[in-house]
């Protein structure tokens, strides 16, 4: 089984591998239901979605109806001001069929005039701090993408004491000098404070570029078996992190599998032996 462990200062003991719900964006509901089915034998306990994930929410809606007590339950919302945020917030508890949310993430949060608007006077963080207040969620978190995020979720921290963040965190990336050096000055940060630390894209092959695209993710992902196993090895060889599943659910067994696979993480030389193999390319640059 997969492991667990705490997330972060919430008092929630989370499977470290994290249920990306952006798999169920696209999907029929016999489609989705069967697959909450496949990361409920897998002993997946924390699910991750977003109002911008197409139907994601609506899929999950009839399982959590039903299993809701059973899940730690995440979303999100790409709104940047308050009135906004708040009504969004509102709508996905009707989606999700459930009177609250375990955490509130504000989505994306990169841009900078977005995240003035977000920070200021009527702006989003308002939202989700009002609805903390009313109960309708219990936790608050912040996401992003991008090779500026880590720094830019380290600002938002010393804005407000959010409980998590989330961003992309792989062996491409790693290779990147100044990402992987904002990287490590938000884990330590977040280490320091409590704040549990969600990655996101352990996958990733490359952009599509000119190929022909075969999943469902935006990016490519790998599907050889042994080199998701890897590649997944190489992020959950890091303590304290979360990893967020891929964004297709015929990929997600796999993802899965190599989860429980999981003993050690690579070594250098294993991991540029499957950059070699593979073109593993950056998503973000």
């Amino acid at each position: 089984m997969i492991p667990l462990q705490p997330f972060g200062r919430t008092g929630h003991q989370s499977t470290r591998l994290l249920f990306g719900a952006a798999a169920l964006s696209q999907v029929t509901q016999d489609e989705a239901d069967s697959t909450m089915e496949l990361v409920r034998s897998h002993g997946i306990n924390h699910l991750d979605t977003a109002a911008s994930y197409g139907d994601a929410e609506l899929r999950l809606g009839p399982w959590m109806a039903a299993h809701r007590d059973e899940y730690f339950l995440a979303t999100k919302t790409e709104k940047r001001t308050a009135d906004e945020a708040y009504a969004e917030i509102n709508k996905s508890l009707e989606r999700l069929q459930t009177d609250h949310v375990d955490l509130i993430q504000l989505h994306n949060l990169v841009d900078e005039t977005e995240w003035q608007t977000a920070f200021g006077p009527g702006g989003a963080l308002e939202a989700v701090v009002r609805a903390k207040e009313e109960g309708l969620v219990r936790f608050i978190g912040v996401t992003g993408h991008g090779v500026t995020v880590a720094a830019q979720h380290a600002r938002s921290l010393a804005e407000y004491d959010f409980d998590s963040v989330l961003l992309p965190y792989n062996y491409p990336m790693s290779r990147n000098s100044a990402y992987l050096q904002d990287f490590e000055a938000l884990v330590t940060t977040c280490q320091e404070r409590g704040v549990a630390i969600q990655t996101i894209k352990a996958i990733t092959r490359a952009p599509w570029g000119e190929r022909e695209q075969t999943a469902a993710t935006w990016y490519e992902p790998l599907t050889d078996p042994d080199a998701i196993d890897t590649a997944v090895s190489w992020v959950l060889g890091r303590e304290g992190i979360f990893l967020n599943t891929v964004g297709d659910i015929h990929i997600l067994p796999k993802v899965f599998d190599a989860a429980e696979r999981f003993v050690d993480r690579p070594s250098p030389d294993q991991m540029r032996d499957l950059e070699s193999a593979f073109g593993l390319e950056p998503l973000f640059v």
